[in-house]
């Protein structure tokens, strides 16, 4: 029997945040039994760890969301890294992941809170296809108007992709209302994880939603992955300081309110992904 832990990640004061499957063992499990697992659990997804015998603290790891393998999970990263610190504390671990090679460290919060921060595979930020554009906004019943001119609609890759779209409002963001099954169409044609949507509060806070529909999720409460790739699309637009940190506030409009820290160091080719994660009860 398989053991599944499931804690939940980028959560607020214990509250709130992303659920993931964690299996801490996955030896002898293939493809077939990852998806089938992760189909059971029913979490946006599973990750499945088999440990280096040649590596301290090192990882073969990879991700199933409910339908799919996927090739990067930032907040079943940080669930699995706060899952190992819990277990036995390391200065680093290593995750050898199908996106590639991502760091984790943890570290206690005052309050008590368990804290992991990941550094992403170096992001990479790609301009779309005007159909695919034109399709996504369709779907989600937005107009070319409902966004923020100053940030380009954008692809971003820290591990999985991410079409970027920045609104004018909070107001359009609360106001997610989508279809589903043409959206879902679009993002599995065109390798979305997700379709990140964000509103700027200010230069140091967003406010994100992440509709995930090609993995069969109607929407993410917290995505790491994206908040990755969102530091990259950053950086690479000149919009943020070679050194710099802000947090994107997700969750909020499904119930779930989530709290992501990302930074950016100069010379430091990949993105920095922190959040608080703990075990939940089944």
């Amino acid at each position: 029997m398989t053991e599944v832990l499931r804690y939940a990640a980028f959560t607020v004061d214990g509250q709130g945040g992303n659920p993931a499957g964690i299996v801490l063992d996955a030896r002898g499990l293939d493809a077939t039994d990852m998806q089938a697992i992760a189909a059971q659990v029913g979490y946006s997804e599973t990750a499945f760890l088999v440990a280096r015998p040649d590596e301290s603290n090192a990882y073969d790891v990879r991700y199933f969301s409910p339908t799919r393998e996927v090739p990067f999970c930032g907040h079943a990263t940080i669930a699995a890294g706060v899952a190992l610190a819990e277990l036995s504390p390391a200065a680093e671990l290593i995750f050898h992941t199908p996106a590639g090679f991502v760091s984790i460290t943890t570290f206690q919060k005052d309050s008590g809170d368990l804290v992991a921060e990941l550094t992403s595979v170096a992001p990479r930020v790609s301009e779309p296809e005007p159909d695919l554009v034109s399709g996504v906004l369709r779907a989600l019943h937005w107009s070319p108007e409902d966004l923020d001119p100053a940030y380009p609609v954008m692809l971003a890759n820290a591990g999985s992709e991410h079409l970027i779209l920045v609104t004018k409002t909070r107001e359009r963001l609360a106001d997610l209302d989508y279809h589903f099954d043409a959206l879902a169409k679009l993002m599995r044609h065109h390798g979305l994880i997700t379709v990140q949507l964000v509103w700027p509060e200010s230069k140091e806070r967003y406010h994100s939603r992440n509709p995930f529909a090609g993995s069969g999720v109607v929407e993410d409460p917290a995505t790491g992955a994206a908040a990755a790739a969102f530091g990259g699309y950053l950086r690479e637009l000149g919009m943020i300081e070679e050194n710099a940190g802000f947090t994107i506030i997700q969750g909020v409009d499904m119930g779930r309110p989530s709290e992501i820290d990302v930074s950016v160091i100069g010379g430091e080719p990949g993105v920095r992904v922190s959040g608080a994660a703990h075990c939940v009860e089944t």
